[in-house]
C-alpha cells in the first residue's frame, strides 16, 4: 500500500507509526529503492515525490524532489501516472478528502490503464476538492461513503461481492 498524503515533512513518519500502530501492519516512510511487497505499507516523505518504478519485474519505491504538482510535494499525480505503468489495470487507488485537484490528472492514466478508482463521497469528506474533482473527470469507478471504502477494497482485492 503505497499513500500519499499532504502533509510536511516532519509529520509524515509520525503518520506511518499511527498507521503501523492501528492498523498492526507494517508502516513506515518509503526510501528510494525500498521494495514494494504486499501488506506494507510506505508513506511518501513530506517534501518528496513518491513513485514507482520496475525493473526486472521488481516494483520500487521512487522517491524525487521534482517541482511541486498541484502546488503539492508529494503529488498523488505522480503516484498514479507511474502506477498506471508499472501495475496497469492490476493497480487500485483512492482518493479521499483533499483542498484542490490533485489526483485527477493521475487517475486518468489509471482509468486508461483499466485501474479501478475510488473515490471518497461528498457528505463523509471535509473537503471534496480531490475526489470532488475525480467524480467530476468522470474517472471514479465507485463513490463511496468513508465507511465503506474499506469494504469495496476488500471485495475488489480478494473478489469477494461487497
Amino acid at each position: 500500500m503505497l499513500i500519499v498524503q499532504h502533509m510536511p515533512a516532519m509529520f509524515t513518519a509520525v503518520f506511518a507509526e499511527h498507521l503501523q500502530t492501528l492498523l498492526s501492519l507494517p508502516a513506515r516512510e518509503g526510501r528510494d529503492g525500498d521494495a514494494i511487497v504486499p501488506g506494507t505499507i510506505l508513506v511518501a516523505p513530506g517534501g518528496r515525490h513518491m513513485g514507482v518504478v520496475s525493473s526486472g519485474g521488481k516494483a520500487t519505491i521512487r522517491l524525487n524532489d521534482g517541482p511541486p504538482e498541484n502546488f503539492c510535494r508529494p503529488a498523488v499525480d505522480v503516484l498514479f501516472r507511474e502506477a498506471a505503468v508499472v501495475y496497469g489495470a492490476s493497480a487500485l487507488a483512492v482518493v479521499l478528502t483533499g483542498m484542490g485537484s490533485d489526483g485527477t490528472h493521475g487517475a486518468r492514466f489509471l482509468t486508461k490503464a483499466g485501474s479501478t478508482v475510488i473515490a471518497q463521497d461528498e457528505a463523509t469528506s471535509i473537503v471534496w476538492g480531490m475526489p470532488g474533482s475525480v467524480v467530476k473527470a468522470g474517472l471514479a469507478h465507485e463513490v463511496l461513503p468513508l465507511e465503506s471504502i474499506g469494504r469495496s477494497l476488500k471485495g475488489l482485492i480478494t473478489g469477494a461481492s461487497k
